[in-house]
């Protein structure tokens, strides 16, 4: 899991990166939840989003947004942070310049962005989003959606209320060519503290039941290592 720095739009941004050198392996960008309430890239269910994508082969990255850890700048509402995201997406590319598709993930504030992102970059071709603040943020830019993909989300989460994230895919769902996959966590709150596996889970099977398409573009090689998806000691599991 090395350590990696690249520019932003306002200064240097820290991060930490696999790579996968099958070619034509697919890459992945995951996206932390909110810098003001603690969120930082090892978030516990950023942590394990980016596990999920590198154990099923994919190049895969994730960054502190501006302001925080060694990432320089200052928070900026989300405007600045989509910024980082779009140049973090682009360092991705530039070291995949053959990559066989590119998907985009994101925790509650993360996932926000990753929509976001997602409605501007046509080379995105799947998401994984956990926990989307529909209770927060204004979501109404996914009209339409352009890409079908996997939203969890926990029923007993008081910050991101779940009967605002089933409207939401309701919305998603009946658009056509769109399938959204909802799966709901029971007894899961926001930060899945003692659902953690059976998110891990989740990912793991839609990654699973996706990969066979993007194998047919790209010699993938999975990273057998990273299957059992180990927890960092060192991950946080605060933040929204």
């Amino acid at each position: 899991m090395p350590e990696v720095i690249f520019n932003g739009p306002e200064g240097r941004l820290e991060g930490r990166y696999h790579h996968n050198g099958g070619k034509g392996a697919p890459a992945a960008l995951v996206l932390h939840p909110h810098p003001k309430h603690g969120g930082t890239m090892n978030n516990k269910v950023t942590y394990n989003l980016y596990q999920a994508f590198c154990a099923h082969g994919f190049s895969t990255l994730r960054f502190n947004f501006r302001g925080v850890g060694r990432s320089q700048g200052v928070f900026d509402g989300g405007i600045g942070e989509l910024s980082d995201a779009a140049t973090a997406l682009d360092w991705l590319q530039t070291q995949n310049p053959d990559a066989a598709s590119f998907w985009i993930s994101g925790f509650s504030f993360g996932g926000w962005l990753a929509m976001q992102l997602l409605m501007r970059r046509p080379e995105l071709e799947g998401f994984i989003v956990v926990s989307p603040p529909a209770n927060m943020y204004d979501f109404n830019f996914l009209a339409p959606c352009p890409r079908s993909g996997l939203i969890i989300q926990g029923d007993q989460d008081s910050i991101v209320e779940e009967p605002s994230v089933s409207q939401l895919v309701n919305k998603l769902d009946s658009q056509r060519n769109i399938s959204i996959d909802y799966r709901v966590v029971r007894g899961a709150d926001h930060f899945f503290r003692s659902s953690m596996d059976e998110l891990t889970g989740h990912m793991t099977d839609y990654l699973a039941d996706n990969i066979a398409e993007i194998r047919k573009r790209g010699q993938l090689r999975p990273d057998k290592k990273r299957r059992q998806m180990v927890k960092s000691p060192a991950a946080d599991s605060s933040a929204p």
